[in-house]
Formats: C-alpha cells, sequence, structure tokens
C-alpha cells in the first residue's frame, strides 16, 4: 500500500513539473506507408477505340449473286480478266467499267454502263473480230441494228444448260420469236423434220452469221446440209438426177415441213415431176418430156416413182429405172 500511495505522490510532482503530457482523447492515426512498386495495385485497362468503320464498298455478288455465280463458269470468266487480278468481281468492269458511283449511289441503274441493241453488238465486236463471221451483223441478213443483234440470241452472262455459244434459249425456241410460220410448220405440218428431237436444231441447216447472204448452211464440198443426214442421196452417181445437174434437194422437197409424204413440193408425184419434165428439149437424161406412150390420163402414169426408182441418181440406168 505504501508503495502504491508513493508512486501516486511521484506521479503528481512530475505532471506538475510538466514532464509528463496528458494522455490525448484521440490520437491521430500515423500516416500510411507509401506502397512500394511490389505493393502498388494494377493499372487499369484502358478500353481499345472501337474498330474504325469500313471504308470498303460492296461487291458486284453482294447484289447481283446469282449473274456472278453464273458468270463463273462462263467463257467471258476465262477471257475479260486478262491483265487483272484473278478475281471475278474485277471481270465486270471489262464491260459495265467503273461500277464505284453506281455502288456509291445505292445501285443507280443510270450510273452504270449498260448495253441494248446495236450499242451492246458494238460492244461484243470489240472483242469478237469483225474479219470472221461475226461480221456478218454489219452487212448480213441478221443486220446489226436494234432490233436483231448480238444480244437478241446470246446472253452475255449465262445461257441456257446443255447449250453452247451462250445461246439464250434452246435454238428451236429462239428462232422461232421472229421465225413464227417456220416454227408453224415444224410443230403442224403432217411431214416435217423433227426439230429440237433427236438433237436435231435450226442450227444445223442454217449458219446465223453468215456474211454471204447465204441463209443455208453448207457443207465442206459447198454442199446443202441435208446431205449430213441423208449421206445416201449424196453420190456420186453415173447417172445424176437433179443434184449436180438442174437443182438441188429444195427443188423437190419443202425443208422444214409439208402436207405431202417424203416433204415434197407437190401433192401429186407428175405434176412435180412435169414442172421440169415438160417442154424442154434435149436428150432425157436432162429434163426432156415424157414419153409419148406415157398417157398421163391414165392413173398408172401419174405416179412417175413406180418406175423412175433411183429419184436421186443411178449406177445403172440413164432413165433412173433401178
Amino acid at each position: 500500500m505504501v508503495r502504491g500511495r508513493t508512486a501516486l505522490v511521484l506521479a503528481g510532482i512530475l505532471f506538475g513539473a510538466g514532464v509528463l503530457a496528458p494522455a490525448q482523447e484521440s490520437p491521430t492515426p500515423a500516416p500510411a506507408a507509401t506502397p512500394t512498386p511490389a505493393m502498388a495495385p494494377a493499372a487499369e485497362t484502358t478500353p481499345a477505340p472501337a474498330a474504325a468503320k469500313s471504308s470498303e464498298l460492296p461487291k458486284c455478288a453482294d447484289c447481283h449473286t446469282e449473274l456472278v455465280a453464273a458468270f463463273a463458269a462462263n467463257p467471258h470468266a476465262r477471257w475479260s480478266h486478262k491483265g487483272k487480278p484473278p478475281d471475278i468481281e474485277e471481270y465486270c468492269s471489262t464491260c459495265h467499267g467503273d461500277g464505284t458511283k453506281h455502288i456509291e449511289g445505292g445501285g443507280d441503274a443510270a450510273l452504270i454502263q449498260k448495253f441494248h441493241g446495236a450499242e451492246g453488238a458494238e460492244l461484243c465486236l470489240s472483242c469478237h473480230e469483225k474479219t470472221n463471221e461475226h461480221a456478218s451483223f454489219a452487212t448480213g441478213f441478221h443486220s446489226n441494228t436494234a432490233a436483231v443483234n448480238c444480244l437478241s440470241c446470246h446472253s452475255i452472262h449465262k445461257a441456257v444448260k446443255t447449250e453452247p455459244f451462250l445461246i439464250a434459249e434452246k435454238p428451236g425456241e429462239l428462232c422461232q420469236t421472229c421465225h413464227a410460220g417456220i416454227s408453224a410448220a415444224f410443230r403442224n405440218k403432217p411431214y416435217a423434220h423433227r426439230l429440237d428431237r433427236g438433237g436435231m436444231t435450226c442450227l444445223d441447216c442454217h449458219d446465223p452469221h453468215d456474211r454471204k447472204g447465204q441463209t443455208v448452211k453448207l457443207t465442206r464440198q459447198g454442199e446443202l446440209a441435208c446431205l449430213n443426214c441423208h449421206t445416201e442421196k449424196r453420190g456420186p452417181f453415173v447417172f445424176d438426177h437433179v443434184t449436180g445437174t438442174g437443182g438441188d434437194c429444195l427443188s423437190c422437197h419443202q425443208p422444214h415441213g409439208s402436207d405431202n409424204p417424203k416433204m415434197l413440193l407437190w401433192a401429186r408425184v407428175d405434176q412435180l415431176c412435169l414442172s421440169c419434165h415438160s417442154q424442154t428439149g434435149g436428150p432425157a437424161t436432162a429434163g426432156a418430156q415424157p414419153p409419148s406412150f406415157h398417157d398421163l390420163t391414165l392413173p398408172r402414169y401419174r405416179n412417175c416413182t413406180s418406175c423412175h426408182v433411183a429419184v436421186h441418181g443411178s449406177n445403172l440406168s440413164p432413165v433412173l429405172l433401178k
């Protein structure tokens, strides 16, 4: 107890002397230590700026999907890109020019080079040399006009499957758009060539690009195209009849369709024969009239081919009896 009191007295003396400071009620906390690099928090990640909006223009295929896809298998795709990168998008400019304004204008058709009528044909001839068969469109029967020209028959981007030369439709259907009367003969006549059946088309007999005004296609020997199929009628024969002398196949036959058997021009054989074998004079093998014992008033003499069976030519009989 004595020691406790002594301690209190001593503390009072020291407090009075100012040696001991009074206790603070709210001591100020010590400042936090400066963090070291190891203690520093990770820096916040700065968000990357939004990707700049692409300034690349759309491509032709973005709008003209079917045309571009078809053009990839087009013969023009193998030629129109010469000197350009192997990108089909670049091929379009060969004929249509730079399409930038067309694209920027939202596909405005007035801002792209288009071709119609004779103008389109002139573009075709800029690649298809005018010195070959294509020059017919300046002088041929299929004239290079707004009515009939390259684009009337050919499709630039795609064509009917199985048809060559980029033909827009099957030849029979295509030709009949202009030649309606001939097309009707094929369909309605009882005796006619089987057009578009068995592989036969108008192009087997006709050359649409002919420059000589000769609408019928000729063989390499200068013969009618009939002999490409009817080879047994070609000859040569010792005794010719019509072909090689006074006419050709078309002197007796209608090529597209006829009301008469064998597609003959006349319904009666004697009338057909007499169109040449009349008062012409000359030897019997050159178209002379029938001899006097042929009484044409009798039916037996009206069917000439009952006796003159070798009507296309004979190697045995000058009067074509066999």
